[in-house]
């Protein structure tokens, strides 16, 4: 997926992205990265947290217990002050 389209920009500032890009990417928003000499655009789902969920494996550990870990560590850092 290399190919390139051009874009008019508006007196406006306005760019229409290409249908094709429009159907297979299926959302109304996007992240326009700037790169300095370039720009990135990248599509952007309109939910991002649903998109997310589930993309990041669960540790095994619940949040309470690396809580939990954590003020140990930090307690134990205290006590060899």
């Amino acid at each position: 997926m290399t190919a390139g389209a051009q874009a008019k920009v508006t007196s406006s500032g306005q760019i229409s992205l290409p249908a094709t890009l429009r159907r297979r990417w299926g959302v109304t928003r996007v992240l326009i990265v700037d790169r300095g000499d370039y720009a990135l655009v990248r599509p952007m789902p309109d939910d991002v947290v649903a998109f997310l969920r589930g993309s990041v494996s669960a540790s095994g550990q619940s949040l309470e217990d690396i809580r939990a870990d954590e003020r140990a560590a930090d307690a134990q850092r205290e006590e060899s002050r």
